[in-house]
């Protein structure tokens, strides 16, 4: 593998990430870079902040659950344009920290627990949802990793239908419907090309959105928009509608 390569090495998270010279990997992202990942020296490795600034690094050591790594360089990557935000619907069993993962691998910069109407799964206000939002953080994380990206996306705190209604002010939303009339391929994008304009993907529940909750997300500004023939499930249904806004927006080709 050459120092040059910034796909392939395995990509740790580091509070900080030095100009030059030595970085070391100690806690959790020590233990797994020695024992799990068992890198070795000379090895090259991806460090990154989740915040836009990674670095190809060489291992110079390894011990017991720690790294240290040579910085060899170091890049700062811009978000992508437009921003794209994901509304997702609370789904019982694992298919909300798989929508997370997915979507998180497909480019999604931030995501948004959606207390839909229809949801089975209900988050607390105690520790129960607080143990599922930290779920869903980690498995943003752990993606993000896997990605090699340099952004993790922010997991911020579940929002009911009204609350989510208020934070479509100022963005291009899109509630993704397979019965809508409109599709993925020619909904019109207003805006996006304007700095700091946003699309936000609402999923809802397997159980799907109810007329309530439809007549105020569009009276919020939200098209109802499908992505195809077919009937996605919750927790798949973001990444499709990333792939198809990477090349509408050009995302993909920045």
């Amino acid at each position: 593998m050459s120092l040059g390569d910034w796909s392939r090495p395995a990509l740790f998270l580091v509070g900080h990430v030095p100009t030059s010279g030595v970085v070391t990997l100690e806690g959790p992202e020590g233990r797994h870079a020695a024992d799990v990942r068992r890198v070795r020296p000379g090895e090259v490795i991806l460090v990154g902040d989740g915040a836009g600034t990674r670095a190809r690094a060489e291992v110079v050591e390894v011990g017991r659950a720690h790294v240290a790594a040579r910085i060899d360089e170091v890049r700062t990557e811009p978000s992508s344009g437009p921003r794209i935000t994901l509304a997702q619907a609370l789904a019982k069993g694992d298919r909300g920290e798989m929508a997370v993962e997915v979507a998180t691998e497909a480019g999604i910069d931030a995501i948004i627990p959606w207390r839909a109407e229809r949801c089975v799964t209900r988050w607390d206000d105690g520790p129960r949802g607080a143990k599922a939002l930290a779920k869903w953080r980690s498995t943003a994380t752990e993606a993000a990793k896997q990605s090699r990206r340099a952004w993790i996306p922010e997991v911020s705190e579940p929002l009911t239908t009204p609350q989510l209604a208020q934070r479509l002010a100022g963005t291009t939303p899109l509630l993704l419907e397979a019965t809508a009339d409109a599709s993925m391929a020619d909904v019109h994008l207003a805006d996006i090309d304007l700095p700091g304009a946003e699309i936000v993907l609402l999923v809802g529940p397997e159980g799907g959105v109810t007329d309530g909750e439809t007549d105020r997300l569009v009276h919020a500004g939200a098209v109802p928009t499908r992505l195809g023939p077919g009937v996605l499930r919750t927790s798949t249904a973001a990444a499709v509608a990333l792939g198809a806004l990477g090349v509408r927006t050009g995302r993909w080709a920045r």
